[in-house]
């Protein structure tokens, strides 16, 4: 199994990225997928979550209104757009895959499986 995260770069504050998470070796359908990232000197933390039907929606407060996630099934795919970015943004971000079945939830923690990761740098 591998998770693929892609759509890292350099961006201006007010910025807007969009990160892309393609999932090989399962079917993300029964998955609740997940959006993390790691700050230099800081703990991993949950940025977005999506349950397996894609009805629930989590958000950190700190991304809340700025950052939208959403999943493809047919492509296999979590994405996360970024919009209003700002320095504090800057990360390494993490895509992250929990199986749930018909389970409708959004996990903040605890995951099966994870991708690489993709940074995210915020400058002027």
């Amino acid at each position: 199994v591998q998770l693929q995260a892609s759509g890292g770069g350099s961006v201006l504050p007010g910025g807007s990225l969009r990160l892309s998470c393609a999932v090989v070796g399962l079917p993300i359908r029964h998955y609740a997928l997940g959006w993390f990232r790691q700050a230099p000197g800081k703990e991993r933390e949950f940025v977005a979550g999506i349950s397996w039907s894609g009805l629930s929606l989590d958000y950190a407060d700190s991304v809340q209104g700025r950052f939208l996630i959403s999943r493809d099934n047919a492509k296999n795919t979590v994405l996360l757009q970024l919009n209003s970015l700002k320095p504090e943004d800057t990360a390494v971000y993490y895509c992250a895959a929990l199986y749930a079945r018909y389970n409708e939830f959004v996990s903040k923690t605890d995951y099966d499986y994870w991708g690489q990761g993709t940074l995210v740098t915020v400058s002027s």
